[in-house]
């Protein structure tokens, strides 16, 4: 077999596996045949020769009794992944560790990914920033189960997801991975995500833990980088910032939906490796947060060393053994510098994890397409999309009406092909659903007519003749490597040729296009497909502007139903969108990003994103959490009850309009600074709600908030406190328009609602 000749070879192996990403070879992958797989209700084995197979024992003992009789080389097999072709490919896994048949310890098969199976044709769901906009941790759930049972019926037992990194710099790579630049708005639907993930008796695999907030300048995606590439940076943040903003999710994930495994990250954070620092893997994730699951590395190099990584708290190294192959970590046992009882721990965190989530006591998972309700999940899917999808500007012009359209001019290559993010997230639509065929099913009688948009000028004469010109424009984002600007214009990413996603339009700018069609056209509306925030120049010269980011496989059916007003636009914006490229917290300062000598400075604190704007005065092309409907909504009636130890919130949203539509109050608190070497920013988002609401309909909207929401992160004592003084309350439509303000004081752990200053 191919991987015992890998871990005899020792370290040539881990060579092997470097060449083998990069140019996929070095070996042959094993597929997973259905007719092999699902040898019973148990593949753990006979209950009298093995009691560890007996289920009514606890997961803990049924561990030591496996562990008592496994050698010690058959436990170091256990810590690291198996095979490097599959998991380059994504097929029929994204790695593999392989079992031990003779104890009966089957296959854990690994899988991608955050927007749907990397690999084979699978539902290609609207990305998790897409999802973030829904600000809907009820579909963020439904999504997350339905994403997992095709991982199910694709024969595996792990998902790599969901990613909980704060979107820090809009530049990043992944910011179409990510939920969000808000750490509360990612803990609430990352949480939901889990949960309905692990009901499909899979294990979520939450990931990057901690820090991979950036790609890196010139790359190979979806490799590497260059300049502040994403396996060599430190990231220096102080221990607030680090706490309040980017640990905020994952506690959650751990602590509220019990995830079962978590995914160490590529890089440094304060000098010690994300994976072998401990630091983050013992003091903060087992001892504070009581993780009781295992840790997989990232995939090739996430692991530095074999003696810190192992004795500090990452499990299993992917997709192969490189420091983990059972020489290297032989020796180090020899050598005393590992003792048998942390093997024993590492693989004994599996073995209960896998016990414990049912992963022995079960049938293999048979690779079976024909099982997955593909129908279903394209539902899910469509829908997604549209509670994505964020209106930000709108004249009157959308809806569209469907009786008043004759001629309906299309432009952009986007209008033909799925914009997508590549990497773990580069997935194979079972079927795609284009803008334009969208269009077309949902308007049989109009005349449309699709032009690239190549050619600036006769864009503009073509869209002098239609009712109302479409614009769709994209970006292209991959894993490995950030965008070079925010502009819709910007250069090629270096090195990108391998990115799946959008053709070059033509040799015109989109902007110019943009412009030039907005001026023939004064009924021009303009459909962003965008991994992020981009730079919206001619914003107040479209009729209107919605953002639908990397919508999926069932992304046409959706654009084609809120443009047409079958629905209403559900999204909020999870990011800022800035009017210039220097707006942003971490621009034109090369130690904020993209790094110095690979060191990068968390210099803004807790002041990421909105934060940020809001502290500097600078005002927004669009703010986080804004979004219109085709309806209006009033707020009203804002009262605060304070209680023993809690806060409840709730205030009154009535749709004052004509139709239905998707109404999202947002709470907002402003916390005071206990001392000027804690600033806290001028408001934080601490509750949000989703509701469909009828014309003419209210609903009282209730916010309970504990002490932790009141709390910052006190370096001091090393725990979260809550500061005496005046809190503000502001509740509204999203950050920059919240009509209803409350104040309430504390002090020796009592408040009083009321003015105060």
């Amino acid at each position: 077999m191919l991987t015992r000749i890998y871990r005899a070879a020792g370290v040539p192996a881990a060579l092997c596996a470097v060449v083998a990403v990069l140019i996929s070879g070095c070996g042959s992958s094993e597929p997973v045949s259905s007719s092999s797989a699902g040898q019973g209700p148990s593949r753990c084995g006979d209950v009298t020769t093995r009691p560890w197979c007996n289920p009514k024992l606890s997961p803990a003992a049924r561990s030591d009794l496996l562990l008592g009789e496994m050698t010690l080389m058959q436990k170091l097999s256990l810590l690291a992944g198996d095979d490097i072709i599959s998991a380059a490919s994504g097929d029929p896994y994204a790695g593999i560790s392989n079992g031990i048949p003779e104890l009966g310890i089957p296959d854990l098969r690994m899988s991608d990914g955050p927007v749907g199976v990397r690999g084979s044709e699978a539902t290609a769901f609207p990305t998790p920033l897409s999802l973030a906009s829904s600000f809907d941790p009820r579909l963020a759930q439904r999504t997350g189960k339905a994403v997992a049972n095709e991982v199910r019926h694709k024969g595996n037992d792990l998902l790599h997801a969901p990613v909980l990194d704060i979107m820090r710099n809009p530049l990043a790579g992944r910011t179409f991975e990510t939920y969000g630049e808000d750490p509360y708005l990612a803990e609430r639907l990352g949480v939901e995500w889990i949960r309905g993930a692990q009901t499909e008796g899979v294990m979520a695999n939450v990931k990057h833990y901690v820090m991979n907030t950036q790609e890196g300048q010139i790359g190979l995606p979806p490799i590497t980088s260059l300049v502040g590439g994403r396996q060599l940076i430190n990231h220096i943040v102080d221990e607030r910032t680090l706490r309040e903003m980017h640990l905020f999710p994952f506690e959650a994930a751990v602590r509220e939906a019990d995830v079962a495994t978590v995914m160490c990250a590529y890089g440094f954070v304060n000098g010690s490796a994300a994976c072998g620092s401990e630091f983050l893997l013992q003091q903060v994730l087992r001892d504070e947060w009581g993780f009781d699951g295992f840790v997989v590395s990232d995939y090739v190099l996430a692991v530095k060393d074999t003696v810190l990584s192992i004795n500090n708290g990452t499990e299993i190294e992917m997709p192969l053994g490189m420091f983990y192959t059972p020489a290297l970590l032989q020796v180090a046992v020899i050598a005393g510098l590992v003792t048998e009882e942390t093997v024993d721990l590492r693989v004994g965190n599996i073995l209960r994890t896998l016990f414990r989530f049912g992963f022995f006591d079960r049938a293999n998972y048979v690779r079976d397409d024909a099982a997955i309700d593909a129908d279903a999940h394209q539902t899910v899917a469509r829908e997604s999309a549209e509670q994505g999808a964020v209106l930000l500007r709108n004249d009157g012009t959308l809806p569209l009406s469907a009786s008043s359209l004759n001629r309906i001019a299309v432009f952009g290559a986007s209008a033909t092909v799925r914009p997508s993010g590549g990497g773990s997230s580069a997935v194979i639509p079972r079927r795609f659903i284009s803008p334009l065929d969208g269009l077309t099913a949902r308007l049989p009688n109009a005349e449309i007519v699709h032009n690239a948009g190549t050619d600036a000028a006769a864009a503009a004469t073509l869209a002098a003749t239609a009712d109302v010109a479409i614009i769709f424009v994209a970006d292209k984002a991959s894993e490995g490597v950030d965008k070079t600007c925010l502009s819709l214009d910007c250069p090629d990413l270096p090195l990108s040729v391998l990115v799946p996603g959008l053709p070059e339009i033509g040799e015109k700018p989109q902007d110019e296009l943009i412009a030039a069609v907005a001026a023939a056209n004064p009924k021009t509306v303009v459909v962003l497909q965008t991994a992020g925030p981009v730079l919206t120049p001619w914003r107040d010269q479209v009729a209107a502007l919605m953002e639908v980011w990397y919508p999926g496989q069932e992304g046409g059916d959706a654009i084609a139903r809120l443009l047409l007003g079958d629905t209403d636009p559900g999204g909020r914006l999870p990011v800022t969108f800035p009017k210039a490229e220097g707006d942003t917290p971490t621009a034109g300062n090369p130690l904020q990003y993209p790094s110095v000598a690979n060191q990068i400075l968390y210099t803004e604190g807790v002041f990421t994103g909105y934060r940020w704007y809001d502290k500097q005065s600078v005002e927004p092309a669009f703010p986080f959490g804004y979004g219109l409907s085709y309806t209006q909504f009033e707020y009203s009636d804002l009262k605060v009850k304070a209680g023993a130890g809690k806060l409840t919130v709730s205030l009154n949203v009535r749709n004052t309009g004509s139709r239905a539509g998707w109404a999202t109050p947002q709470l907002y608190l402003g916390l005071p600074a206990p001392s000027a070497a804690v600033p806290q920013p001028p408001r934080v988002l601490k509750g949000f709600s989703k509701q469909w609401l009828k014309a003419g309909a209210s609903v009282r909207t209730t916010f309970t908030l504990n002490d932790r929401a009141l709390s910052y992160w006190d370096v001091d004592s090393s725990a979260w406190k809550v500061a005496d003084g005046c809190y503000s309350v502001e509740a509204g439509a999203h950050s920059r328009d919240l009509p209803l303000k409350l104040t309430f004081s504390r002090a020796n752990t009592s408040m009083t609602v009321g003015s105060c200053s």
